[in-house]
């Protein structure tokens, strides 16, 4: 029996709850990330599959949480071999028919099944939908639940299953000061929440203001960029932060992102006394005063990252010639005046080369 299903597939009740995952062992984006947060038995146990080799392209790779009931199994279904690369139909035929017998094996009544490979991987549903519905009718007397790619359900509504990580010093600098920084935004407008641009961007000036967050930030498309910051806040959510989710969606929609309130208690607890750390937020807060929307820290940001490249330079025109040639994005939005606005800001707080 084949029904539409919609909403969160996490939470579906049925017997069975197919997660698309690589061969590699990571479970950073999408659906796999949201598996890994509910289900991290599955995820340790995965992961060492990996490490071993057992988890093949066209084989489904089954966890059993030992719960009867409702999802009681996952099967972990490889739709790419590495987490960077594309799915192929042909492998996603292949898995099918590996999960047909997965499911006839263990005597599976009901399943819920997502959009294999249509999110990261870039097959379309329409090419996709049909080789699902054939192995369903393959599964008489089996209650299978198709999921289309409708988006990724709220970060609240995600469930969590994974232990709070340990609230380092480094780590509760940055909730603080995001609560702070968009404490202050919203006296000027409205704000949901803020935006993991943002939040890059304010631990950039951090750490360039003295504060050792061990980030190594590149030259992204949207101004200086750590990936492993990417890594923390999704260890912080849903303990200390809302609203990173599956990270599959673009950082220029700006999902806004709020530190939760017990989060804040336990960073302000571990700041006590941390009076170094404490005066540097207030410098980061003065600076970036009348910066706070992605727009205007990007530029900020953007143009200390330009002045510190060799040769370092302060001069506003060299500055302006450097924003320019970042891309042609930056070309278009940031305009000279822009720029030398923002260098006389820097110039302020010092942060620009002589």
């Amino acid at each position: 029996m084949i029904e539409e299903g919609h909403g969160n597939l996490l939470t579906a009740e049925v017997e069975a709850l197919v997660n698309t995952v690589n061969t590699v062992g990571v479970m950073g984006k999408g659906i796999a990330l949201q598996f890994k947060r509910a289900f991290p038995a599955n995820f340790r146990a995965y992961r060492a599959a990996c490490a071993r080799g057992e988890v093949r392209m066209g084989q489904v790779w089954t966890f059993d949480t030992g719960v009867l009931g409702s999802r009681r199994f996952i099967l972990n279904f490889p739709t790419k071999r590495h987490w960077r690369g594309s799915s192929q139909l042909e492998d996603i035929a292949a898995g099918l028919d590996s999960l047909v017998e997965v499911v006839n094996q263990r005597a599976i009544t009901s399943i819920a099944i997502p959009a294999l490979g249509c999110g990261n991987g870039g097959l379309r549903w329409s090419e996709v939908r049909p080789l699902i519905e054939q192995a369903a009718e393959r599964l008489p007397g089996v209650r299978v639940v198709i999921f289309p790619p409708e988006g990724a359900p709220p970060p609240a509504a995600m469930p969590n299953a994974t232990p709070p990580p340990v609230l380092t010093p480094l780590r509760a600098v940055l909730l603080i000061a995001v609560a702070r920084y968009l404490d202050r935004a919203r006296l000027q407008e409205v704000r949901e929440g803020i935006s993991e641009l943002e939040i890059q961007k304010l631990a950039y000036f951090l750490q360039v203001l003295g504060t050792p967050l061990r980030l190594a930030f590149n030259r992204g498309a949207y101004g200086p960029y750590a990936p492993s910051l990417g890594h923390v806040l999704v260890s912080l959510e849903g303990h200390y932060l809302s609203g990173i989710g599956d990270r599959s969606a673009s950082v220029t929609q700006f999902a806004p992102i709020n530190p939760l309130p017990d989060g804040l208690e336990a960073a302000e607890a571990v700041l006590r006394g941390e009076d170094e750390i404490v005066r540097r937020i207030g410098e980061l807060l003065k600076l970036v005063d009348g910066f706070e929307t992605p727009y205007s820290l990007e530029l900020l940001a953007t143009v200390h990252f330009a002045s510190i490249q060799a040769p370092p330079t302060g001069s506003p025109a060299e500055l302006a010639e450097r924003v320019a040639s970042w891309s042609l994005r930056k070309a278009r939005m940031f305009t000279d005046k822009h720029v030398r606005v923002a260098a006389a800001r820097l110039q302020e707080h010092e942060l620009l080369p002589a």
